[in-house]
């Protein structure tokens, strides 16, 4: 297929639970739709990795628009991604300006310096793999490995709604009660409501926590609030800043295109699984992309971008691979970023009920990874096998971290490179 020549499916594929894949659409009103589920399923983590950093979230939304618009024009329509605040660059970032954590970060410059260091590598690394080609990934990731590091990625993030995102006892039911309300959409309903599983499933555990906290008034937990909503702006320029190259912060935060690397082969291998199409020889193109994009934040003051874990969960859950869908989300994103209006509406969405959510996404990608050794029929009576599999689930989902000085290489970073170097040594013939 040609460069935004999608095949039309219609309405019925949706009914009769077809997949659609990366080249393939549906009419763009369905398309649309999918796109603002993407946007909202990467929204919490967008927002929360730059205010972690003291950056500005309306700038990260922004620039996360951008960043996927620049990826989608630099693999050519062909890989189905949105790209989202990195949460690599948090400790480094914090490490080079001293951010105390509240408020702006008054040392921003260096960091956005460092940031653009990072993404220039991140390129250079994308230009090697695309002249060399990808015949290292078969040999060095296998399904075993491949679909280690794809439930990893999963798995790694499920200390995050379930410890920090439910702060009592019915944020925990109500978590409970958000992820059962999306199962029940993808179980009993059919058509477009079934493939809009997590925006439905939200949007009904929203309405019940807002009946609960502020219809009822009962105190169980905190009602909504909707002043913000109602006092923001509906358009407004996001809080620019320049770049400042000091050599010391870019020596640290340029190593965290390694992590960067690992993610987003994990993304391409995740969606090459599902689709069933071989998107290996698009993975220098992704790289670049995704490089190109972090330079392109980081010289705005935004944060560096990276492959989303939540949108592979959206993907999953919904066989919804086209990126038309990711386009159109870009765009989305892009306008949200100059309207606080819409940046504050996603921000009214309880905490809990966003936690639940996030349990059924990175569920979604752990059993993802599981797939692909059912799909593969990997023979876990070799020990090798075994023994890859458990070590890069236990790194991952511990978030086992291996630093370098300054420079830390956590559980996700640690797991993808620990499971090719030790199948590699495991794999050499006696």
């Amino acid at each position: 297929m040609g460069f935004m020549n999608w095949r039309v499916k219609s309405a019925e594929v949706l009914q009769q639970g077809g997949v659609i894949a990366p080249d393939e659409r549906l009419p763009w009103p369905q398309t649309a739709v999918m796109g603002v589920q993407h946007v909202i399923a990467m929204f919490g983590a967008t927002v929360l990795a730059p205010i972690l950093m003291g950056f500005d979230p309306n700038v990260a939304i922004l620039m996360s628009g951008v960043g996927t618009l620049i990826f989608f024009l630099v693999t050519g329509g062909k890989v189905p991604s949105y790209l989202g605040s990195s949460f690599a660059f948090i400790g480094v970032v914090i490490a080079a300006t001293g951010y105390a954590g509240q408020g702006a970060n008054a040392n921003i410059a260096v960091a956005l310096g460092g940031i653009i260091a990072c993404g220039l590598l991140y390129t250079l690394i994308g230009a090697l793999v695309q002249a060399v080609g990808t015949g290292w990934i078969e040999r060095f990731m296998p399904p075993v490995v491949t679909g280690s590091v794809v439930a990893v990625i999963g798995l790694n993030l499920a200390g995050i709604p379930v410890k920090n995102m439910a702060a009592s006892n019915f944020d925990s039911w109500m978590q409970v009660v958000t992820f059962v309300s999306v199962g029940l959409v993808a179980v009993l309903t059919r058509g477009m409501v079934q493939r809009l599983l997590i925006l439905v499933g939200l949007i009904v555990a929203s309405i019940i926590y807002a009946v609960l906290t502020n219809g009822l008034g009962l105190g169980l937990g905190k009602p909504m609030d909707l002043t913000a909503l109602a006092n923001a702006a509906w358009l407004g320029m996001p809080n620019f800043a320049a770049p400042v190259f000091d050599g010391n912060a870019m020596l640290l935060i340029a190593p965290v295109a390694i992590i960067l690397v690992a993610e987003n082969l994990g993304h391409v291998k995740a969606v090459t699984a599902m689709t069933g199409q071989n998107l290996d020889r698009y993975m220098g193109r992704a790289f670049i992309g995704d490089g190109i994009a972090t330079m392109v934040s980081g010289s705005a003051g935004g944060t560096g971008v990276t492959t989303y874990a939540e949108n592979i969960g959206v993907m999953a859950a919904t066989k919804i691979y086209s990126t038309a869908v990711f386009l159109l989300a870009g765009v989305f994103a892009l306008v949200l970023g100059f309207s606080p209006k819409f940046g504050a509406l996603i921000q009214t969405i309880p905490l809990p009920v966003m936690g639940g959510v996030s349990i059924v996404v990175f569920g979604l990608i752990a059993v993802a990874g599981a797939k692909i050794w059912v799909d593969n029929k990997v023979d876990f009576s070799q020990n090798k096998n075994l023994i890859v599999a458990a070590i890069t689930l236990i790194l991952g989902t511990g978030d086992f971290t291996l630093k370098f000085g300054q420079f830390a290489l956590g559980g996700i970073g640690t797991a993808t490179f620990g499971a090719i170097l030790l199948y590699a040594l495991l794999n050499r013939k006696g």
